[in-house]
């Protein structure tokens, strides 16, 4: 399994409006072949820039093989629909995908 983290940072005015939106877009992404779960947390550290919101969405995909396959048939689909609804200054985003180890 991976996982695919995505960090958020977005004004504090489109806040409700991006969040009901997030909230929807989640779901969406559980419907897709091997995602399995997702979690949602606010950023407490570091602080978002002033005047924004953070949040980091983890999903648990079964493997890299689904996460290639989201990232090359469906993410500039989805992309593309939160960027011409809250534009690319509304929202900032930083994605890592971790894989576990055996230490």
């Amino acid at each position: 399994m991976v996982v695919y983290e995505v960090n958020l940072e977005f004004d504090v005015a489109i806040a409700a409006p991006y969040r009901e939106w997030l909230a929807a877009h989640v779901q969406e992404l559980l419907a897709l072949p091997g995602f399995i779960s997702a979690q949602v947390h606010d950023v407490v550290d570091p602080l978002p820039t002033a005047g924004r919101q953070g949040l980091c969405v983890r999903y648990i995909v079964s493997d890299l093989g689904a996460l290639e396959t989201y990232q090359r048939e469906h993410a500039p689909r989805l992309r593309a629909d939160g960027l011409s609804r809250f534009g690319e200054e509304g929202v900032r985003y930083r994605r890592r995908i971790l894989r576990d180890v055996t230490l």
